[in-house]
């Protein structure tokens, strides 16, 4: 097992930390500035401008720091982080300590991420096979789905419909949830033969969505389709762990 994270941009700059690193996101403001999360608990704030270590490190979480995202409304500049100690966490990068923390998952966290829709409300998915949504603006959880009945490790938002997320678990299964009607899925997309590690909603099209999985394949999908799986991509030789979709080319990943 590897003592230090590394992350590497498009081959031009190396930031190495002291434990393993999870999860990356770009600021929505700077092009410079990024924000990782890592093993020890810690967030790192980097200037890729400024290659001679982190600009702030914000150590809070008491164990692994396993998602990080950055709001994407352009009303504010929130970051937002989950973690193994059961938590999620509010922030602004220009204040030095979390804005808040958020309770009530009775599992690990695994993903937190903004919605592209509504400021101020982020979705969790967690070990506890729940998924839930929140508002950093109300006391507690705003709404909790059981998605699955196994660990759910990705969760994601539509681009296009603010109340549609998307679920990917240990159970192989991929499923939608319309926010309104939280009774059952959807659509529920099966094709991965281990559990999916990433999902995400194309940025192009409302029913396009694209997943990875400990399968070593990448899938692709388009749920309003009789039959869904478009596509299997079988280059990986090992667990795919992440992906996402380009916002300027419709069909790079």
């Amino acid at each position: 097992m590897l003592s230090h994270g590394q992350i590497s941009l498009l081959f031009q700059f190396s930031f190495d930390w002291n434990d393993g690193l999870f999860d990356v996101t770009w600021s929505e403001n700077n092009e410079h500035v990024l924000i990782t999360s890592s093993g020890d608990g810690s967030l790192q704030i980097w200037d890729i401008a400024k290659t001679k270590g982190p600009l702030q490190v914000y150590k809070e979480h008491t164990q692994e720091a396993y998602s990080v995202d950055w709001s994407q409304t352009r009303g504010e500049q929130l970051v937002v982080s989950g973690s193994w100690d059961q938590t999620a966490k509010l922030w602004d990068p220009a204040v030095g300590k979390s804005l808040r923390t958020f309770k009530g998952h009775e599992g690990v966290i695994y993903s937190t991420i903004w919605s592209p829709h509504i400021p101020g409300c982020f979705a969790s998915a967690s070990g506890d096979q729940t998924l839930r949504v929140w508002d950093v603006k109300a006391p507690g959880v705003k709404l909790v789905i059981p998605a699955h009945q196994a660990e759910i490790l990705s969760c994601d938002w539509c681009k296009y419909d603010e109340n549609l997320l998307v679920t990917g678990a240990v159970d192989c299964s991929l499923k939608g949830w319309d926010l309104r009607n939280i009774r059952q899925p959807v659509f529920i997309l099966l094709g991965h033969t281990y559990a999916i590690r990433r999902v995400k909603f194309s940025p192009f099209h409302a029913t396009l969505l694209a997943s990875c999985s400990y399968d070593f394949t990448v899938r692709f999908w388009d749920f309003s389709k009789p039959n869904p799986l478009l596509e299997t991509v079988e280059h990986h030789t090992e667990f795919t762990c992440g992906l996402d979709l380009s916002l300027h080319n419709r069909g790079q990943v």
